[in-house]
């Protein structure tokens, strides 16, 4: 079974492995506002419980995570910082508990049955939502825990400028949004030449207002499994032991 935890939702649900699919429909609860520690990790449990399943359970959480401890708190309270994120959800669910990065999680289902299946050189998949979440591959292989998304771009982290919410919240254009975009991919190929972007999150759907505004060295293209990629990694990450330490 794989969660994902995102800044407005958190869903979950048992997955298909062998064809990288949801093997129910998902269940989505509400992110609990400022999203503390142990009211998230209530909800993850509620999501679990949703489901007549055993097992382990993948789970994606924004932040570096090393170990299972989070070592980063972008977009969520604060007192996650130093917190052993696996044994929380663990002990509150009931279930083993493995946690990844939440754009690595993505990353790895893209990989795997997605827009990046089969492909070699270097990959960067960019998941675009409350923040912009980042996952590396080089040659199929993850480079866990890289933070694109905070790269500073005109006085401001690269997600302050150019994620989705901002879009919305700002009431930006596709043309306006894009231009922002390209920044932000222009600065990641300065810094590791990749030979693909892949484009997740939630705006991954809406990709024909904005693939082709897009200028970069890079091909470009939207995540297949959409905003499924998460879930489906997570569920990916407990198979074959992703647990990044």
């Amino acid at each position: 079974m794989g969660v994902d935890i995102g800044g407005s939702g958190i869903k979950g649900a048992p997955v298909d492995l062998g064809k990288g699919l949801l093997d129910q429909d998902r269940v989505r609860l509400p992110t609990p506002d400022g999203a503390p520690p142990q009211p998230v990790a209530d909800v993850v449990a509620e999501v679990v419980g949703s489901f007549d399943t055993g097992g382990p359970v993948g789970c994606t959480f924004p932040a570096v995570i090393v170990g299972g401890v989070a070592r980063t708190a972008a977009n969520v309270d604060p007192s996650w910082i130093g917190t052993d994120v696996q044994a929380l959800f663990s002990r509150t669910t009931g279930r083993d508990v493995v946690v990844i990065n939440d754009a690595d999680a993505a990353g790895l289902a893209e990989m795997r049955y997605g827009a990046g299946k089969d492909r070699d050189g270097v990959v960067v998949m960019l998941t675009l939502g409350t923040g912009i979440g980042s996952a590396l591959f080089v040659d199929g292989r993850l480079v866990p825990n890289t933070e694109f998304g905070h790269l500073e771009i005109r006085g401001k982290s690269a997600e302050h400028r150019a994620s989705d919410r901002v879009r919305e919240e700002r009431n930006l254009g596709w043309q306006d949004w894009a231009e922002r975009l390209n920044e932000v991919l222009g600065r990641i190929e300065a810094l590791v030449s990749p030979d693909l972007f892949i484009l997740g999150g939630g705006v991954s759907k809406k990709s024909g207002h904005f693939i082709e505004l897009l200028s970069t060295q890079a091909e470009v293209t939207p995540a297949a499994l959409l905003n499924n990629a998460g879930i489906v990694g997570a569920a990916l990450a407990v198979s074959e032991g992703h647990s990044q330490a």
